[in-house]
């Protein structure tokens, strides 16, 4: 079998299997098996598989037809840009959540933000895109689960920013050893009942995706402890969930009366990005 009669193949499969981006998804597992980049792929696809290499690809289709993300498969994820290790004590890096990303990003160019919290960063895919793209700033990353934290270590090794990025294992605020000038999370917001049984998410660690009863439940929390961890002036940023937005916005006045508060819509114009400047002193 060539390569390009195994990539028609499996498109066919994954396709008849409901299995979105398809063509895509077959790329990258037959790249996977066979280590080649895109280009090597596409420059040798009359190439023959040899049996062990046909039979392994094979297997990683069927994982796919099971369920089992590619990013899992392949221990790879893109984001911002960058290539991230990924494994089943992380949570999958969205597209949506580079807006996180980018609005941190223009604030920086706007106003003084020397010091940033990521919280709950997982792999650390958002501390350290923000890292590689403000260099000056001191960022700190925490995280309550140890195993993912040693993902977002070993992330950190691969880019270059372990020096520039504290990693701190703790719940939420607690481990911060300052305050910050801008903190910025992307926490749990799946309500406890509409968690994922199947299907790809049912391979996601839980505790990246349960946001209790209302999905708010880590979003409260995190509101609830701001103060003394966030700097004069500073400010939130939170990634929320479709249809979220208005019960956000009163939970963030309930605490915070006099803050300024905006919402960034992504892409698919769903209300993503949460800004609040809750003006602690």
């Amino acid at each position: 079998m060539t390569l390009k009669q195994a990539l028609s193949d499996a498109r066919g499969v994954l396709t008849a299997n409901n299995i979105e981006d398809a063509p895509l998804e077959s790329e990258l597992l037959l790249r996977h098996t066979l280590k080649i980049s895109q280009v090597q792929l596409y420059l040798d696809l009359n190439r023959e598989l040899n049996p062990e290499q046909e039979e392994t690809f094979w297997h990683l289709i069927k994982r796919r037809l099971i369920g089992e993300p590619t990013a899992y498969i392949t221990g790879h994820r893109e984001f911002y840009g960058l290539d991230f290790y990924v494994n089943h004590d992380v949570l999958i890096p969205r597209p949506e959540s580079e807006l996180l990303v980018e609005k941190t990003l223009n604030l920086a160019q706007n106003r003084p933000v020397s010091t940033i919290a990521e919280i709950g960063t997982g792999c650390g895919a958002i501390a350290i895109s923000l890292a590689l793209n403000l260099p000056q700033a001191k960022i700190y990353a925490t995280e309550l689960s140890a195993p993912a934290l040693k993902v977002a270590q070993f992330n950190c090794r691969k880019h270059k920013v372990l020096n520039r990025i504290n990693l701190l294992l703790g719940d939420m605020l607690e481990p911060l050893p300052e305050p910050v000038d801008l903190i910025v999370a992307n926490l749990p917001y799946v309500k406890e009942s509409e968690l994922p049984l199947t299907g790809s998410g049912s391979f996601e660690p839980m505790l990246a995706l349960n946001g209790g009863s209302d999905g708010l439940e880590r979003i409260q929390r995190l509101c609830q402890q701001l103060s003394g961890k966030i700097c004069p002036g500073g400010g939130l940023l939170l990634e929320i969930g479709q249809g979220q937005r208005k019960p956000v916005i009163t939970l963030l006045r309930h605490l915070f009366p006099s803050a300024k508060i905006e919402v960034t819509p992504d892409l698919g114009g769903i209300d993503r990005v949460v800004s609040c400047y809750p003006d602690l002193c």
